[in-house]
């Protein structure tokens, strides 16, 4: 028998059963969070006291309770009504928006911060229910089109929130799928652990390939020496050490104020582009998307870049590398860039395979522990040694690592497009479920 269906009155909802009702959160739950915090700083957190929940504490559907901090019984009891309880249903409002946890396990008092919004659901409403339903195309269709041209930090704020409209059927049905949800995503929640661990042994493996090529060669029976770098300690006995400076030149994209908006012009016979960073650097030759006249590129001749030049990326993503290939259009580099020319001694596929390596102990160091890394100063960059094997050499290990990481690659995207399968398969089994597109058949 064919399930009778009306219309929602949501266009990427659609039709949903006929004995499925649809209302603003505002009607069913009451929603609470923190309103200031009436001068309290990070200096005040305690090793002990009322649990302070934050959104980085949410973790696989509940709150890591190891990882909060605590703050004293007086700024706890500041505000009664966001007195946290096993069973609450809590969602992340600010940084990384859109995280649901239900409280389990919580032993003593907590509290939230400002950036996370207690919910809780009046009696003929599952929370369950309403959690997959904010895991789902439901919800975040509804809040990316909220968020639609904004493009300042985004927030999930607790009045516009009260007006999302979510899609129920009777209590004894939302508890049915609840329990359906979280058995059958639990398994689907092992199957991409499984998946996730298999691609980070996979690139940790292609990592530590490339870091013995370029630091110990490819014969394993030569004598070795003590390098004095830090990264390479030991290096192939015949193999030399020299600093950055000596193996190439190198130039950061201009000041910002160098390149203004008034300089862009239509694309023609004679423009040059300007190569710019786009979510770091992408593996192509077309990052730019702005061209600039013959005579303004005059006074920025000594950014312009050539075939073979390496590009590195400095803001973002950074450390991002890139050769530009033969194919590439006439252009200069913007301040987000910086592009190495290297010398004839040096093979551009090796040196981009060490400079990774390189790059990325050295971009942590330079963090000093903090948690964003940075590109030393060139200044710190071109000081730092090298090893350096003849170029004939270099180019046997440019080889060596492009057949054995592109096999490691190959593996790499069908892992990733197994990921991406049980991802997608994941939130269409919640979406069908929480519209009543397909139906839970036993309902207590």
């Amino acid at each position: 028998m064919t399930e009778k269906m009306k219309p929602s009155g949501i266009a990427w909802i659609g039709d949903i059963p006929q004995d499925w009702n649809i209302k603003r959160v505002k009607y069913l739950a009451s929603l609470k969070g923190r309103i200031g915090w009436q001068g309290l700083t990070s200096d005040e957190y305690i090793d002990e006291g009322p649990y302070l929940i934050t959104g980085v504490d949410f973790q696989n559907g509940g709150i890591d309770w190891s990882n909060c901090v605590h703050i004293s019984e007086e700024r706890w009891a500041e505000a009664p009504e966001i007195h946290i309880q096993n069973g609450d249903l809590l969602i992340t409002k600010d940084g990384t928006v859109g995280k649901v946890a239900i409280v389990s396990g919580l032993e003593g008092k907590a509290s939230l911060n400002s950036g996370v919004l207690l919910i809780r659901t009046h009696s003929d409403f599952d929370k369950r229910f309403l959690f997959w339903v904010l895991q789902s195309e439901e919800f975040w269709t509804w809040f990316r089109l909220k968020n639609a041209g904004n493009s300042t930090i985004i927030h999930l704020y607790q009045g516009d929130f009260a007006e999302f409209s979510y899609t129920f059927p009777n209590t004894a049905e939302q508890r049915a799928i609840a329990d359906f949800l979280d058995s059958q995503c639990a398994k689907i929640d092992s199957v991409i652990v499984d998946i996730e661990k298999q691609i980070e042994t996979l690139q940790k493996y292609k990592k530590s390939l490339i870091t013995e090529a370029v630091t110990k060669g490819l014969d394993r029976s030569v004598p070795m020496k003590d390098s004095g770098i830090e990264w390479a300690q030991r290096i192939p006995a015949h193999w030399q050490t020299t600093r950055m400076q000596e193996v190439g030149k190198y130039k950061k994209g201009p000041f910002g104020s160098a390149i203004t908006l008034d300089m862009f012009i239509e694309k023609d016979e004679t423009a040059i582009k300007i190569y710019e960073q786009k979510n770091a650097i992408q593996g192509d030759a077309t990052l730019g998307w702005y061209y600039i006249s013959e005579q303004d590129f005059g006074v920025l001749t000594d950014f312009e870049v050539f075939p073979g030049d390496i590009i590195v990326s400095c803001a973002g993503t950074i450390g991002k590398c890139y050769i530009m290939p033969e194919t590439m259009e006439r252009g200069i580099i913007n301040q987000a860039l910086m592009k190495i020319t290297l010398s004839d001694e040096v093979d551009g596929d090796y040196f981009l395979s060490l400079f990774d390596v390189a790059l990325e102990y050295m971009a942590e160091k330079y963090s000093n522990g903090s948690a964003i890394k940075n590109i030393p100063p060139f200044s710190v960059l071109k000081k730092q040694h090298i090893p350096l094997p003849n170029i004939e050499e270099q180019k046997k290990i440019a080889s060596y690592i492009r057949q054995k990481g592109g096999l490691l690659d190959d593996l790499l995207k069908e892992k990733m497009q197994q990921l991406q399968v049980m991802q997608d398969h994941k939130k269409s089994l919640i979406y069908e479920y929480v519209t009543g597109k397909k139906r839970v058949t036993e309902v207590n």
